[in-house]
């Protein structure tokens, strides 16, 4: 009989739990797939009183997490603590000298310290899985890593997540404020009490920075990523987007040019007939842009206990299937030691345009000023609308929408920095990059 591969999980919040249950549930299925059993061996928690709905009578409790990542009792570590220091760095990294697989969700982690792990794993001749560490259930990762072998990767970006598109598709559908949905994702669980990794964009960037040194074969670079995040849109973007044939979506994206690799995290326009406008709701999306395929669009459930944990036990299961002395693959997809040092991109033409929304006092004048600063740094306007507030915030004020044609962000932010010298302005300038996916 072919042995068990025995299972050691650090951390038992959402997807620990789902983790241990599903592998409970579908032992059978999971030994006929895998052509042999999958036991899970091992826990360690920080909390052993606290009820998790999981039978963990017949599994060894382990206090300290590092003695579990050392184990000569244990094939696979399965970390799900978070973090990028501390307990959960130091446990992978026990494991990986120790010749154990390891399995892990930590996106902040592999974001910091992905390119030394996997030097470690490729060493020993063991796995580092990450499913889902991105973009949830969908199998991207597998798809980068394995799938699109033989492919050129220009371009991959997507909707990363759930938090934030959860967000954006309620202001639109029901008209409430931002902060009104913020406080209903809280409420539901989609939402952490602090929320600021989400919706400043910093779990996306920890996210691409990963698809990207899977795309282009490169160091990761999460340091070199512009990052914005959605706190400042407002229900007047929402409805002036939506006039104009736009949806609102916080995007992560990664291309490859010819000076470099641009990495950028921000809210983005996308024409309301493209597919990745009708991604609503916490679904993710994630499109790759080859040469062989042309576009590849994986959307599916961003988060929530069993998506993940379906990630998660898909690494588990390919660990399985793996034959003793068989040479496996570089973590991420290019051997660690070959990495390409990462080159940030020079600044270029956006070729999607701007939206740009001013709050201006309305006086004469005021519209004929805007034009000409824009007129004064190169910038071609697709349209130029004025229109009273939707939100009553001042008498005798007014938005001015505008649309640009093809421009650099140094020529808009020039623009926009002589507008407000101006002193028509009475809020902050809006400004939102518009993506056409081809």
């Amino acid at each position: 009989m072919v042995n068990a591969l025995r299972i050691g999980i650090v951390g038992l919040g959402t997807v620990g739990s789902s983790v241990v249950r599903i592998l409970k549930e579908k032992q059978d299925l999971l030994t006929k797939q895998c052509g042999r059993p999958i036991e899970v061996v091992a826990v360690s928690a920080r909390d052993r009183t606290r009820e998790r709905g999981i039978d963990l009578q017949h599994i060894e409790w382990v206090d300290d997490p590092l003695v579990l990542a050392a184990s000569d009792n244990i094939d696979v570590f399965v970390e799900l603590i978070g973090g990028e220091e501390g307990i959960a760095r130091f446990c992978v990294e026990e494991a990986l000298k120790h010749g154990h697989h390891v399995v892990t969700a930590n996106k902040a982690l592999l974001a910091r310290h992905g390119v030394a792990l996997a030097k470690i794993a490729e060493k020993k001749g063991v796995l580092l899985n990450f499913e889902a560490a991105v973009a949830g259930g969908i199998p991207v990762i597998k798809a980068m890593r394995e799938s699109l072998s033989g492919n050129n990767v220009s371009r991959v970006y997507g909707i990363l997540n759930g938090t934030c598109n959860y967000i954006l598709t309620r202001m639109l559908a029901e008209g409430i404020s931002f902060e009104e949905c913020l406080k209903e994702a809280q409420k539901l669980g989609y939402a952490e009490a602090d929320p600021t990794f989400d919706i400043e964009g910093f779990d996306t960037a920890h996210k691409l920075a990963l698809l990207t040194s899977l795309a282009f074969g490169c160091v990761i670079s999460v340091d070199d990523i512009y990052v914005e995040g959605i706190s400042n849109i407002s229900l007047a973007d929402i409805h002036a987007a939506d006039e104009l044939g736009y949806r609102i979506k916080l995007l992560g994206v990664a291309v490859k040019t010819d000076t470099g690799i641009e990495q950028r995290v921000h809210p983005t326009m996308v024409p309301t007939s493209s597919v990745i406008a009708q991604v609503q709701g916490v679904t993710n999306a994630v499109s790759i842009q080859t040469d062989l395929l042309g576009e590849l669009l994986l959307s599916g459930p961003g988060a929530g206990g069993n998506a993940t944990a379906s990630a998660v036990i898909g690494d588990i299961a390919d660990i399985a299937k793996s034959h003793p002395g068989f040479q496996h693959g570089p973590v991420f997809g290019t051997p660690a030691q070959a990495l390409a040092p990462y080159k940030r991109a020079r600044m270029r033409a956006h070729a999607g345009g701007y939206f740009i929304r001013l709050t201006v006092d309305d006086k004469i004048g005021v519209f004929a000023t805007v034009a000409k600063r824009m007129a004064e740094n190169s910038i071609s306007l697709e349209s130029i609308v004025q229109r009273p507030l939707a939100e009553n915030i001042q008498p005798n004020t007014k938005n001015i929408v505008l649309v640009t044609h093809e421009t650099t962000e140094s020529s808009v932010r020039k623009a926009l920095s002589s507008i407000m010298e101006d002193g028509h302005l009475i809020d902050k300038p809006q400004m939102i990059r518009i993506e056409r996916p081809n």
